[in-house]
């Protein structure tokens, strides 16, 4: 039977260890990638205006009725996807955004076609929680 002593030197060692792990763990992470355009900053809050993400995915991650829109951009380009949001498609409404809305959206998908692949089936998860492409 472990004496009170034994008992509170392990407890000591438990959070002392739980503690450096979680300094470890927030230390090695990746820094916050920062989205530099202004215009793909707004876009991503127009994204989540108009809940595009209940049909569309970004990184397999959303709704599944339309495609994953990941790499659309490099893909179709500015001109298609301004058509798609303007006309809609069979399974698409008619989304009546301004024209400033619409080229920040496409400013938003631009900037996460240049993040990477869509596929996470491809992705490696590291020993930290992170993700390498």
């Amino acid at each position: 039977m472990a004496t009170d002593g034994q008992k509170r030197m392990i407890a000591v060692f438990l959070t002392a260890s739980f503690l450096l792990y979680s300094f470890y763990l927030y230390y090695a992470m990746p820094f916050k990638r920062d989205i530099k355009n202004q215009e793909a900053s707004e876009g991503k809050l127009v994204w989540q205006r108009y809940n595009c993400n209940a049909c569309h995915q970004i990184f397999g991650l959303g709704g599944y009725l339309g495609p994953d829109l990941t790499n659309e951009y490099s893909l179709r380009g500015h001109d298609v996807i301004i058509a798609f949001i303007k006309s809609g498609a069979p399974s698409m409404p008619v989304f009546h955004m301004t024209e400033k809305e619409m080229n920040q959206l496409v400013a938003f998908l631009k900037d996460v076609d240049r993040s990477g692949r869509a596929d996470p089936r491809t992705f490696t998860i590291k020993s930290n929680g992170t993700i390498e492409q």
